[in-house]
């Protein structure tokens, strides 16, 4: 099964994470939101596949192109 990471595209605060490790996406799932200016952005998953790795947690900070889970298609 390949691995494939999923990275933020902005700077900001994780304030939600809707999947758990071991659950199931879908392609365009979101994965987390990042809370940048005032407004939550949605991470989502660039493929299906199951969550394998959740590197965040709520109120972690995080930098633009940090990868944040690994997903095993």
């Amino acid at each position: 099964m390949p691995e494939i990471k999923i990275v933020t595209e902005v700077a900001g605060r994780i304030c939600a994470t809707p999947v758990q490790v071991g659950g199931t996406v879908v392609d365009d799932d979101e994965i987390v939101f990042v809370e940048a200016m005032k407004m939550e952005i949605p991470v989502p998953a660039p493929a299906s596949g199951t969550l394998t790795s959740l590197l965040v947690k709520i109120d972690d900070l995080v930098a633009e192109g940090q990868t944040i889970a690994i997903v095993a298609s």
